[in-house]
């Protein structure tokens, strides 16, 4: 069976919480990215932050991103995974609750993220085809 720690990316950075929405999208940029963890000041994952989340909740709503904090978005319990999982429960997590990343967690500091492409690049073409059906039922892809 093959663990998460084999599929994920490595080189995931967070966004402080403090951080605004400009950061955030600067930061996407920079890193050529959709979507960043949000992160507290002592390491613990806060939550997930996409760029259709910027331009949907903060753009769209007439909102300043220069003003307007990653905290401000990180509502909820954020899904994640540990690092020693089954890449199966990555999917089954994806699928359950309709996204497209992972952050990957152990000792409850981000160690890195595993997305639809790192699993469609490495398993099964079946597997990776429910996933992508089941993701984007939702999205509408």
């Amino acid at each position: 069976m093959s663990a998460v720690r084999e599929f994920m990316t490595t080189d995931a950075r967070c966004i402080g919480e403090d951080e605004s929405l400009a950061d955030a999208a600067r930061m996407m940029m920079d890193l050529d990215c959709g979507a960043l963890p949000i992160c507290g000041d002592d390491g613990k994952l806060k939550g997930m932050i996409t760029d259709r989340d910027i331009v949907l909740k903060c753009v769209a709503a007439g909102r300043d991103p220069a003003q307007m904090m990653a905290r401000e978005l990180a509502s909820g319990k954020p899904y994640c995974i540990d690092a020693d999982a089954n890449v199966d429960a990555a999917i089954d997590m994806m699928e359950q609750h309709q996204v497209r990343r992972l952050p990957v967690i152990s000792d409850h500091k981000l160690v890195g993220i595993i997305s639809q492409g790192d699993i469609a690049r490495n398993y099964s073409e079946q597997r990776v085809g429910e996933l992508v059906e089941h993701i984007s039922e939702r999205h509408g892809v």
